[in-house]
């Protein structure tokens, strides 16, 4: 891969020839490059199809850098690499041909995939990309394989979840920008570690994306979004820029593959046609696969068929049902979405056999049908979790389904989640049952920030701690929110955190030298869940206690392999009893199997 070739249709980059800025400005008479060292302005050409270019000498690694666009700023280019102050701040240079890299992108299988997700800001005490690096080989350890990152595109203030970025290309200076994001990236491919980067294309943040004042058809005029005005995917020139972001992710920082935002919240007229080109174009320029993840609350299937039968071309897709099926189950919810969901095993387990429940049934939340049929579809296209930065976060107070469900319902959920087929994704600190909650958090201007929290109450109406003591929600702004969203790492190291670990990891290591592929997924009675397949077996009860006669198609010799209640995993474990073809559960747990 040659660094910055492909994607360098806007922005600025450096090569053997010297320094090239592309400003795409449509509706622009006259820009103007105003470069740090240079006496005066440099006057910019244009270029057709509304990019202005400047190619100069001397600028090299680190120069600073604005734009004057027919008199008004100077602004920092929209897509600028690096800024280093900001995105408010000026502009820089940056030169990727000056990172030595150690190892190439690992080659990973889909069904290999064990994803990661993770905030930069909270993960570590220090909340950066060097402080994320130190923690991959206990990562790599764990049994995980891909790290998917929060968005780390440049946002406003100190603090964000990242779904605020304005500066599509830079990575986040918070985080250490684009030195610290290619140490990152090169040290997880030294230990066979892919990363996937959650992009967002549905929208810019509030404060700082100047895109929208240099290049207003950015967006579209006749189209909103739940952010304002719908990203005019209409228009060539903005899929284009949009490509080119990802290709410049791809290349410049060799990203092994995407989390692609709120899908469903694209112009869905042109949804379609922009993902197949971008995920033909990134593999292209790239010269190699790309991993492409959506999320889609929808259950389209098309958005999961190859390009060349009609579908969109993507990998996998985050499925919310089984997450809401455990959430229920376990827990008892039932406001919002939730009410779409029973709380059985059955439905769990037929939520599992297909991918996702939902294949056309009526949505009462949504008040029309949702989904399409899965048949064609394999397991490890669906991404599973039992938490995730919107299960947890969007709740008032950023609670984990641990603090609500007990340690005893999270170990049986979690046996599930690793073993079933699908692919699993675990949110950051959940292996270890963390304590520390991830709220909501933002950084922005006192103004905003007001707006920011008003319209995130009024947002979760449905979810009755918004509405009854609205008082007692964190306040986003405050940086104590923030603070207590970061991950403590000492608790791992002792109990209870520590025997939830050591179940996470002999889980994975079960699901990676045995897996259970093409198991069967049944229920057992209303709490209780099994899957059954290539000499393994595991049964989960998710709620309550009580004896569960083992099923016809768990006949034979069996042995027991772990329990979720062994005493390595749970101090006080009350584990499952199993004789005389049932299993008597003291609590919820899990228990794996395999055939003799």
């Amino acid at each position: 891969m040659t660094p910055g070739a492909a994607g360098n249709s806007v922005g600025a980059w450096l090569d053997d020839r010297g320094a090239h800025f592309r400003l795409w400005a449509p509706s622009a008479a006259r820009v103007e490059l105003l470069v740090e060292g240079f006496d005066q302005p440099v006057a910019m050409t244009p270029a057709g199809g509304g990019i202005f270019a400047s190619d100069l000498t001397g600028p090299s690694h680190g120069r600073h850098y604005r734009y004057r666009v027919d008199g008004r700023g100077p602004f920092p280019d929209p897509a600028s690499r690096w800024q280093p102050d900001g995105v408010h701040g000026e502009s820089a240079l940056d030169d990727p041909r000056a990172f030595a890299w150690h190892a190439a992108p690992p080659a990973l299988a889909r069904r290999d995939l064990v994803l990661y997700e993770l905030h930069t800001g909270t993960f570590t005490a220090d909340g950066t990309f060097d402080g994320a690096r130190g923690r991959l080989p206990y990562l790599r350890d764990l049994g995980i394989t891909a790290v998917e990152l929060m968005p780390i595109a440049e946002f406003a203030g100190s603090r964000n979840w990242g779904y605020d970025g304005a500066a599509l290309f830079a990575p986040s200076s918070v985080y250490g920008g684009p030195a610290g994001l290619r140490r990152f990236v090169d040290a997880a491919h030294q230990l066979g570690l892919a990363v996937i980067l959650d992009i967002v294309y549905n929208h810019l943040g509030p404060d700082g994306a100047y895109l929208g004042a240099i290049s207003p058809e950015f967006f579209a005029r006749d189209e909103a979004s739940p952010w304002g005005a719908a990203v005019n995917l209409a228009d060539p020139a903005v899929r284009a820029w949009l490509t080119a972001n990802a290709i410049h992710w791809a290349v410049d920082y060799h990203v092994d593959g995407f989390r692609l935002d709120a899908t469903h919240a694209l112009p869905q007229a042109h949804a379609p046609a922009f993902i197949r080109g971008l995920v033909r174009d990134v593999r292209g320029a790239a010269g190699r696969d790309v991993i492409f993840i959506a999320e889609d609350h929808r259950n389209l299937a098309e958005m999961l068929r190859p390009a060349g039968e009609g579908g969109w071309g993507l990998d996998a897709v985050w499925t919310d049902d089984f997450h809401h099926h455990v959430r229920v189950l376990a827990a008892g919810d039932s406001h919002g979405y939730y009410r779409d969901y029973r709380g059985n095993a059955g439905d769990l387990a037929e939520t599992i056999r297909r991918g996702w429940f939902f294949a056309g049934q009526h949505s009462a939340h949504l008040g029309e049908p949702r989904g399409t049929d899965p048949s064609a579809l394999a397991p490890e296209q669906f991404v599973y979790c039992i938490q995730n930065h919107d299960q947890i976060g969007n709740r008032a107070h950023g609670d984990r389904l641990h603090h609500t469900a007990g340690l005893d319902v999270w170990r049986a959920a979690s046996a599930l989640l690793l073993l079933a087929p699908e692919t699993p994704l675990l949110f950051m600190g959940q292996e270890w049952a963390a304590t520390t909650p991830f709220q909501y958090f933002t950084d922005h201007h006192e103004e905003l920030g007001r707006l920011v929290t008003d319209g995130r109450r009024g947002e979760f109406q449905d979810f009755p701690a918004f509405r009854e003591r609205p008082e007692t929600i964190p306040d986003p702004q405050d940086e104590a929110t923030f603070d207590a969203s970061k991950l403590r790492w000492e608790e791992c190291a002792a109990p209870p955190h520590a025997g939830v670990l050591a179940l996470h990891r002999a889980l994975l290591g079960l699901r990676r030298s045995d897996p259970l592929t093409g198991a069967d997924a049944f229920a057992l009675d209303g709490e209780t869940v099994a899957l059954s397949g290539n000499g393994r077996a595991l049964v989960a009860r998710l709620k309550g206690s009580g004896r569960v006669p083992l099923a016809p198609r768990l006949a034979g010799e069996w042995r027991v392999v772990l329990t979720t209640e062994d005493p390595e995993f749970a101090e006080d474990g009350a584990p499952p009893v199993v004789e005389d073809g049932a299993i008597t559960f003291a609590r919820p747990s899990a228990v794996v199997f395999a055939r003799d």
